[in-house]
């Protein structure tokens, strides 16, 4: 299924994945995977590492479904993580399906590129990170401003925690399917 003909519908119906890199000030290497919920724009995740493969992504995605529950389908790119034996059966053995965007067409990811973008003007193009711990810190601090305070258009002028709550108390009986 082309990446860019669904829409969200819901709360965990489509989850984007992508990454952004950064570097520390010794030009380590920072690969940051951020996760996004396409229907609220919450940021789900902002994970730092020096490296991350398949298998890192997977306990991501384990961490995020113990809070969130199942995403409906996981849009992203072709990377070689995001293709891997690791993301695929994870995705076989959930109830989560996979829709890759076509190649060479983050467009078909907007929510998500977006979502990059906003992180490097206004985090990775600012700051200078000495240790990857520190970008860790910085990130989460980050991922939770944008999603407190940030309001978005799309959303009404809510923050995406303010969305999310509203959808969930006007969708009682929806919210209790989708926690199932």
């Amino acid at each position: 299924m082309p990446g860019d003909r669904l829409r969200a519908q819901f709360p965990n119906h489509v989850w984007a994945l992508d990454f952004a890199f950064d570097q520390t000030s010794d030009c380590r290497t920072l690969k940051y995977l951020n996760i996004t919920d396409e229907f609220t724009k919450t940021a789900l995740a902002i994970d730092v590492e020096r490296s991350m493969t398949g298998d890192d992504m997977v306990q991501v995605l384990e961490r995020l479904t113990a809070v969130h529950g199942f995403p409906e389908l996981l849009r992203m790119d072709n990377g070689t993580e995001m293709t891997s034996n690791a993301i695929a059966d994870w995705c076989r053995f959930s109830p989560s399906g996979i829709v890759f965007i076509d190649p060479g067409s983050p467009w078909q990811n907007p929510f998500i590129e977006s979502f990059n973008g906003k992180l490097r003007d206004e985090l990775l193009a600012v700051e200078q990170f000495n240790t990857l711990l520190e970008a860790k810190i910085m990130a989460e601090d980050y991922r939770q401003e944008y999603n407190r305070y940030r309001p978005h258009s799309s959303l009404g002028y809510k923050t995406p925690d303010e969305f999310t709550l509203h959808w969930h108390n006007n969708n009682p009986g929806l919210t209790k399917k989708l926690a199932h």
